[in-house]
């Protein structure tokens, strides 16, 4: 899915009461600030709480203001996102019990190239300036 365009991926969960939200705002804004080169750029965010991430749940999370517009939202089975987690070296673990449960996990947003591969890893403290920035120069590197 995500060969032939470029790919900003993050690893979150629906349920976050701020990095989510703030990560996903960022990304959004630097889908505004790429212009016409954001079309070039598919916004993906994976849940890393499929317990909780059903496909109505994502479908009410993801086209909020906050979020980059046409973020495609991906879940699985615990097996399918801790593979997908494995493969992207992201971290995640589960924290308490009950519905009250919340996700540990790492921040970082995965630049991909148009041929799979991981191009650039942005942390969370960048800002959409720094990372719009290294999007731009990435890509223009092919």
């Amino acid at each position: 899915m995500l060969d032939g365009k470029w790919s900003l991926v993050f690893f979150g969960f629906t349920y976050c009461p701020e990095f989510c939200p703030t990560t996903l705002a960022e990304m959004a804004a630097i889908q505004q600030r790429l212009g016409d080169k954001a079309q070039d750029v598919q916004f993906v965010f994976v849940s890393i709480d499929p317990e909780r991430a059903r496909p109505q749940v994502m479908k009410d999370f993801l086209p909020s203001d906050g979020s980059p517009k046409g973020t495609i939202g991906l879940t699985g089975s615990p097996e399918q996102v801790a593979q997908a987690a494995r493969a992207y070296r992201a971290f995640y673990e589960k924290v308490g019990e009950g519905e009250g449960y919340t996700m540990n996990h790492s921040l970082t947003v995965y630049l991909m190239g148009p041929d799979g591969k991981c191009r650039s890893a942005l942390s969370y403290d960048l800002g959409p300036d720094k990372a719009t920035k290294i999007v731009e120069q990435t890509m223009a590197r092919g």
